[in-house]
């Protein structure tokens, strides 16, 4: 059995209440680091959309707010209705669509492993040799680049070793003071979504077909873990069985 098969992968294809806590101490085709812009306005939501109150967006927001000509990455597709919003408020966006990445780069590995057989000899195949692979050609931005980055729920899709590895990347590149905005799934999620942003509390969720299968339910202490080096976190529990947390550096 392939390893994409053991990940999953076939070669196919409400109100929410804040709670504040402190963090225990202790692609491919774009040049890294280009920014991505779009014109055109917001519009309404689609048949297969729909639209959540994003108290965590809002808090993003809050932080962001005197910033002036900010920097910021957003790690999901590069919708033109998230890039409008933040450009207009006169960030600089970068995006980079990392999921849709991370399936390409192992449907790579699966056909060069299949192609040459001296490959399975000389690559590192353990989960920690993958992810400094799949970090050597992606999030490949000079230090200290961002002010902010909208994570999304990427992490409960990708392979733990890699998350280990990419928040320490994306750690270094925020600016101290910098903030992320990230999701996490209090169970496996049924289906696939992906989010962007309709207005300054508001998202669009967008059902979509799955990328990658969900990986992992992150619990709080290991979300904690995760971000041991950010000196706040604040979350926000949905009806939906969706936490959105802030982590300011």
């Amino acid at each position: 059995m392939s390893f994409l098969h053991k990940l999953g992968l076939g070669m196919g294809s409400g109100t929410n209440r804040g709670v504040s806590l402190p963090v225990h101490s202790n692609s491919r085709s774009r040049a890294p680091g280009a920014p991505i812009s779009a014109v055109g306005s917001t519009r309404a939501p689609e048949p297969h959309e729909s639209t959540r109150v994003s108290n965590g967006l809002k808090e993003f927001l809050w932080n962001l707010d005197g910033l002036g000509r900010g920097t910021l990455l957003d790690l999901g597709p590069a919708w033109q209705t998230t890039l409008n919003f933040f450009i207009e408020r006169g960030f600089r966006v970068s995006s980079e669509d990392i999921l849709r990445g991370w399936k390409a780069f192992l449907t790579e590995e699966e056909t060069r492993l299949r192609e040459d057989a001296a490959a399975c000899e000389t690559l590192d195949m353990t989960p920690s040799g993958r992810a400094t692979r799949f970090l050597a050609e992606n999030l490949q931005y000079p230090r200290a680049s961002f002010d902010a980055v909208l994570l999304w729920d990427l992490l409960d899709y990708l392979e733990p070793m890699l998350v280990k590895q990419m928040v320490a990347s994306l750690t270094e590149l925020l600016r101290p003071g910098g903030a992320i905005l990230a999701m996490f799934h209090s169970k496996r999620p049924e289906g696939f979504q992906r989010y962007r942003v309709a207005d300054s509390n508001t998202l669009q969720v967008i059902s979509s077909a799955v990328i990658c299968p969900a990986q992992k339910v992150y619990q709080n202490r290991e979300i904690q873990d995760l971000f041991a080096r950010y000196r706040t976190l604040k979350s926000f529990v949905g009806r939906d069985q969706l936490r959105e947390t802030l982590f300011i550096k």
